[in-house]
């Protein structure tokens, strides 16, 4: 049963399960794809609302979307006879623990907390429950760091360069991650166990721009734009917040080393060309 089948996530683990006879209950609050056949079957319904479980016993549940909604669902409709439950959570329930934003304190600790009642839903069950925090995951077009970023140099032609951003970024692949989740279900060593998840290549933020850039078909405009810019551009009323310029000369990256022991992961090296796909439009 899997929740949150519809984002780059989910759609890359279905694509992995695809015929591998596995009996699939994706849970999806829209309608589903037009391409969805047996034995992949979809629920219609919504966390907040109590969505029922499928007609058939199931052994795992995989939660690929929002973990505090699903963590409270869990806790008081968890359907018998589970055995795993496997939850994404995100990096920044430590990487934003000490912001100066409080909204992004309050993320952290919203976070921590659902983490923590998974966990403690799962043992009063009796089930082994693992929770991956991924870093910045692109793959799909639909992430909210890297595909904005993309699309305005396509749009306008123009690649800000923010100097100074020297802060180290691991961005992951949907698929990598996709990967993670399925190698979670059967690893006894990651019962009980949060682990951070990041890409195969660790870049200082402003490359990571230079990067995305030389992944835009025709020419694009570099413009270096230096913080104090930046800084000037939100006092003045920008969207973005100082707490994410102060980040930018932050390292926000993950240790790999027990995912990769217990779960296998040997994420590819940054693919620039993959933050946005070929039929992705404005």
């Amino acid at each position: 049963m899997i929740f949150g089948a519809t984002g780059p996530v989910g759609r890359a683990v279905l694509a992995r399960l695809r015929g591998s006879g596995a009996r699939v209950f994706a849970v999806s609050r829209s309608a589903p794809p037009a391409a969805a056949a047996p034995p992949l079957r979809w629920i219609r319904g919504d966390l907040n609302d109590a969505v029922a479980g499928p007609p058939e016993a199931i052994d795992v549940i995989l939660s690929l979307g929002p973990l505090d909604a699903f963590a409270v669902w869990f806790g008081q409709h968890a359907p018998a006879g589970v055995r795993r439950v496997v939850a994404l959570s995100s990096m920044s329930a430590q990487s934003k623990q000490a912001s100066t934003d409080p909204a992004e304190r309050e993320l952290a600790l919203r976070l921590a907390a659902a983490e923590q009642r998974l966990a403690d839903a799962a043992q009063a069950r009796g089930v082994a429950w693992t929770v991956l925090r991924p870093t910045l995951i692109y793959g799909d077009g639909r992430d909210r760091s890297l595909a904005p970023i993309a699309r305005f140099m396509r749009r306008w032609r123009v690649a800000p360069i923010p100097l100074g951003a020297v802060g180290l970024r691991q961005p992951v692949h949907a698929d990598d991650v996709a990967a993670a989740v399925l190698a979670a279900i059967d690893s006894d060593a990651a019962a009980g166990r949060i682990y951070p998840l990041g890409g195969g290549e660790r870049l200082r933020f402003v490359d990571l721009v230079r990067r995305l850039r030389r992944e835009i078909p025709g020419f694009v405009l570099p413009l270096p734009v230096p913080l104090l810019a930046l800084r000037l551009a939100q006092r003045s009323g920008a969207a973005f917040t100082a707490a994410a310029i102060a980040r930018l000369r932050v390292a926000l990256v993950a240790d790999n080393a027990a995912a990769a022991r217990d779960l296998g992961h040997a994420p590819r090296a940054f693919a620039a060309r993959d933050v946005l796909p070929a039929d992705d439009v404005d």
